[in-house]
């Protein structure tokens, strides 16, 4: 474990080298990664989303792909097609851009609900069925999309099916005074992303993400999980609740925070923690909770607050 959270540590510290200030959002999607999961993440333009998973690409030497969406972009751009090839009088298959390891999706609400639908059986899969055939995806295999949360002009909203396919939602902020001040001087010759070198490989990454599931994770640790997630569903102010794939998602990052924390078991503070990541983008608030300018993450805080912590025996968990 020991070597997995020094590897860890590297990679944020390597991150960090082009992304001023913002080891949090670094650290969550790091967890992502290594929970073999999707990141959604939503911010104002210039924040560094794309430099970010640029970032990430080149620490684990994975290989990387941006998608552009726009209203014209089809679903074959993104799985691929088959093209007959007259000389052989076969058809072969054209891969899409999705057939790397990790995945910028720029701006995905930009683009028709077809072809966000393309990404679907890609993120859920790994694979992607082309023509009746099915294609596997390298592994590991990572989503990170970005959009922006104020610029609604020719935008197509994502439907719950593709936010719940998303591991967490990353939101990284405007940098502190201090903070841009070092960005300037960071990058007044040269982009530091430039000179970026690996510092973790595949194998590295696929072998965390097998330990992070054998954390382990006490049943009074599942009760709370599942009394918080359940809560969601009946709360006044929410109209659709985190379904069980949420329960599931914040199972796995309290695993992967424990596990980067050094710890082979969960506690309490793991769930909180990870509980408006996993669950904010989960649950849709009803109309009148948003007239009031109410926050999907106040009303995840509020429900946190409400259940019962419970008192885990570390001692226990063989």
């Amino acid at each position: 474990m020991n070597h997995s959270i020094e590897i860890l540590n590297s990679i944020v510290s390597n991150i960090e080298k082009v992304i001023v200030g913002k080891r949090k959002a670094i650290e969550l999607i790091l967890m992502c990664l290594i929970c073999d999961g999707h990141a959604l993440i939503e911010d104002v333009p210039g924040v560094g989303k794309t430099s970010i998973v640029s970032s990430l690409a080149k620490s684990v030497n994975a290989s990387f792909k941006r998608i552009q969406f726009t209203p014209d972009i089809l679903p074959s751009d993104i799985t691929g097609f088959t093209m007959y090839n007259q000389k052989e009088s076969t058809f072969e298959y054209r891969p899409g851009s999705i057939m790397s390891q990790i995945i910028l999706a720029d701006e995905i609400n930009r683009t028709s609900p077809k072809t966000q639908a393309s990404l679907l059986e890609a993120m859920e899969e790994k694979q992607v069925t082309v023509d009746g055939v099915t294609y596997s995806l390298p592994s590991p295999f990572m989503v990170l999309a970005t959009q922006n949360p104020i610029e609604y002009l020719g935008t197509y909203p994502l439907p719950e099916a593709q936010l719940d396919r998303f591991f967490m939602k990353i939101s990284i902020g405007y940098p502190e005074r201090s903070e841009e001040c070092d960005i300037l001087s960071r990058f007044q010759t040269a982009n530091p992303i430039e000179s970026l070198k690996p510092v973790a490989d595949s194998d590295n990454i696929l072998c965390m993400q097998n330990n992070v599931k054998k954390v382990h994770v006490d049943s009074t640790i599942n009760n709370y999980i599942v009394d918080i997630v359940s809560k969601t569903r009946f709360h006044s102010d929410i109209r659709l609740g985190a379904s069980p794939r949420g329960s599931l998602s914040l199972l796995r990052a309290s695993q992967a925070w424990a596990f980067y924390n050094g710890r082979d078991y969960v506690i309490p503070e793991d769930v909180k923690y990870m509980s408006i990541p996993v669950l904010s983008h989960r649950i849709m608030l009803k109309q009148e909770a948003k007239l009031k300018k109410i926050l999907c993450e106040e009303v995840i805080n509020s429900i946190v607050r409400s259940v019962n912590v419970p008192v885990v025996d570390k001692y226990a968990k063989k």
